[in-house]
């Protein structure tokens, strides 16, 4: 069965507007969805790139934009008064998933993108983070005890190693085979190479 990869860090709005869009693209074209979590700070770093909000017209202008897709895709895109979110328990949260419990992680992925960028939760607060992972039904202290463990946090710098070596610079980026596609507009261009 063919499939594609979708790189991601849960503290970009595009990643997230690109993640309400996997089970169409996965519905038209018969591919999976293979979810790549890396550290988007990490992969910032390793670039020089940096992100769209640390310019302040190209930050308003991005919003508004993203905004505009959000309409378009139907789904709903708060501005979250906390942003930045410091993503990297989240991330290695995501990447213990994958290790231990590949099966639970696209429930996982939306309990956060949706407190993140529909209910405009403080995930930089643990506190926040326990009750948005509980509701989801996730044991938050087994979670945060897996993700805390050395296997996790070498996984999660080797994955985002992998995606700068492959030439990614920001989330979302998308490869099917060899080929890269970044942002989440750029979704029929997946699905063209997809078909």
């Amino acid at each position: 069965m063919q499939s594609f990869e979708f790189w991601f860090d849960y503290g970009s709005p595009a990643a997230y507007l690109a993640w309400t869009q996997l089970p169409r693209l996965e519905a038209e074209t018969g591919a999976t969805a293979v979810y790549q979590p890396m550290l988007l700070g990490g992969v910032f770093q390793a670039t020089g790139n940096q992100s769209p909000m640390a310019i302040a017209a190209k930050g308003a202008y991005a919003f508004t934009d993203l905004a505009r897709f959000a309409r378009r895709y139907g789904v709903p895109l708060g501005n979250n008064p906390h942003f930045p979110i410091n993503t990297l328990m989240l991330m290695r949260g995501a990447v213990a998933l994958q290790m231990r419990d590949e099966a639970r992680l696209p429930a996982y992925s939306k309990a956060v993108f949706e407190a993140i960028w529909v209910d405009a939760a403080n995930l930089n607060d643990p506190a926040t983070v326990g009750k948005t992972l509980a509701a989801a039904g996730f044991d938050p202290m087994a979670l945060l005890a897996l993700a805390g463990e050395q296997a996790v946090k070498d996984r999660l710098k080797e994955l985002t190693r992998q995606a700068v070596a492959r030439g990614v610079f920001g989330a979302p980026t998308f490869f099917v085979g060899d080929q890269m596609f970044w942002g989440q507009d750029r979704i029929d261009f997946v699905k063209e190479a997809l078909q």
